[in-house]
């Protein structure tokens, strides 16, 4: 059923936009530039006897690198990904930080955004927090053909867009930033389920929405006097400006459409005055970000911390203090939700074209791995870090067998954690949690790192194949006939 209701959309390629990658890239201060990273894959795996992915299959990702003080920093944003017949927009962000730290330890660590989850608290364990008791939706972006749903009646405009947001630098190379920004962005709701014990998700999707926007950029401060390299992630995710509700006969839909002005019939009969947000408030629907956090040392393991207290596979509220994760006695990486507690709604309710903001408490809460690393709905998630080891197999066999099974897995994550923001009514929402490395710094310099080119130019694949589990997995042998809806644009950006 879901093969003939959710066939991916045709979009076009960013052509004109592709850069190439190649290891001697790495040995710059910086660069930004867009990818299709398949096309590497291809070619490495060619050339070295691996199996080579499809010809058809395109993962365009916009990349920025910073390689200054000993430091290197790679981030992944997927613009969007395709498999011949279809492309999608699911906003995948991953940066990934090398360095090493003042008594020598060299360290990768990755942080990885996931996905966005709305929830109502149920019998809830943990208050303004998912946990598996309570009713989640998880919502993935993607670009759909409606015709089977909405038939000959008017559809909606599915045409999410993606810019780049360039790299820049501070004079003295020690402020850098950069991000991504999609707009009109589709996004489909499946309940989910995250009990441990049997991770799952149904078959049926619940409900589409579209979000104004869904924003990310990332600010970089080195700090050679504290030993620190601080990255401040802000996210903004846009206000919500339709949703279409499904009830279920068997596998026949019924649709109610919400918007800013009522409540309508898919025929455009309107059924009530209630609006998108006051319905979300009658729900009590509340929205979170859903992130991970791993890191890797050679001949070291590594903890993670919360007042003493190991946050891998355990449930704990972590709003108002940090995460440390440390390697031996030495502390190297800190995620810090406390100083960063508040974030900004924006409620359009008395003046569309300008919002009251107020601030409320985000919660942020580690949770079980296996609810999500072995939930059917991240398969894809694992069925590609195959691709890996790819690139570190031949640098160094000890890194390899370590990253091979680590770096960027999300079963062996150090931790997953939920950032929650409870009062929501579908408005704008911006927050900013903030994530130090602890480095051996000196003044900004460029250098040439060691391993670290080769790593990550695997360890990207990751983020460019997450998208492809809604609509290439669960596409069945036929699928109705598929438009261009999803038109995807990629700035010229800074190198």
């Amino acid at each position: 059923m879901l093969s003939l209701i959710f066939a991916a959309t045709l979009a076009n390629k960013p052509t004109s936009a592709v850069d190439t990658l190649s290891p001697n890239d790495f040995k710059l201060q910086s660069f930004s530039k867009t990818v299709d990273f398949f096309d590497f894959a291809r070619s490495y795996a060619a050339s070295h006897g691996k199996p080579i992915p499809p010809a058809n299959w395109h993962a365009y990702l916009y990349q920025t690198y910073i390689n200054v003080s000993g430091f290197q920093l790679y981030y992944s944003g997927l613009i969007n990904i395709t498999a011949g017949e279809g492309a999608l927009t699911i906003p995948v962000q991953s940066f990934l930080e090398h360095y090493k730290t003042p008594a020598g330890k060299d360290v990768l660590t990755s942080s990885s955004f996931i996905m966005l989850l709305a929830f109502n608290d149920t019998s809830s364990l943990h208050r303004d927090s998912p946990d598996k008791n309570d009713n989640l939706y998880a919502s993935f972006s993607l670009g759909l053909d409606l015709t089977s749903i909405y038939q000959n009646h008017s559809k909606p405009a599915l045409s999410s867009k993606t810019t780049t947001i360039p790299l820049t630098s501070s004079d003295d190379n020690r402020t850098w930033e950069w991000g991504m920004r999609y707009t009109n962005l589709t996004a489909v709701w499946w309940r989910m389920f995250t009990d441990p014990l049997n991770p799952r998700f149904e078959a049926l999707p619940i409900a589409i929405t579209t979000y104004e926007e869904l924003t990310f950029t990332y600010k970089l401060e080195l700090n050679p006097t504290t030993h620190t390299a601080t990255i401040t992630a802000n996210y903004v995710i846009g206000r919500m400006t339709n949703l279409w509700l499904f009830y279920w006969i068997f596998f026949l839909p019924i649709v109610t459409h919400y918007n800013s002005t009522g409540n309508y019939r898919v025929n455009g009969t309107k059924i009530s005055d209630e609006t998108i947000h006051q319905f979300l408030e009658r729900q009590q629907i509340k929205m979170s970000v859903v992130l991970f956090q791993n890191s890797l040392i050679l001949d070291y393991a590594t903890k993670s911390t919360f007042n003493n207290q190991n946050v891998t596979d355990a449930e704990i509220d972590v709003s108002d203090g940090e995460i440390l994760t440390e390697a031996g006695t030495e502390t190297i990486f800190k995620a810090d939700f406390g100083t960063k507690q508040k974030y900004n709604l924006y409620n359009y309710t008395a003046n569309p074209l300008n919002p009251t903001v107020a601030e409320y408490d985000a919660v942020t809460r580690t949770t079980p791995r296996a609810g999500y690393a072995k939930n059917p709905l991240f398969r894809m998630h694992v069925a590609f870090l195959k691709y890996v080891p790819l690139i570190v197999a031949h640098v160094d066999p000890p890194l390899y067998q370590k990253a091979k099974d680590h770096m960027l897995n999300m079963t062996y994550a150090d931790y997953f954690y939920i950032t929650s923001y409870p009062k929501y009514s579908g408005f704008k929402i911006e927050h900013d949690p903030t994530y130090i490395a602890y480095i051996t710094a000196t003044l900004p310099t460029t250098e040439t790192p060691n391993l670290f080119g080769l790593i990550v130019i695997g360890a990207m694949v990751i983020v460019a194949v997450i998208g492809v589990v809604f609509v290439f997995k669960k596409r069945g042998p036929k699928t109705p006939s598929m438009e261009s809806t999803t038109p995807t644009t990629t700035p010229t950006t800074t190198p």
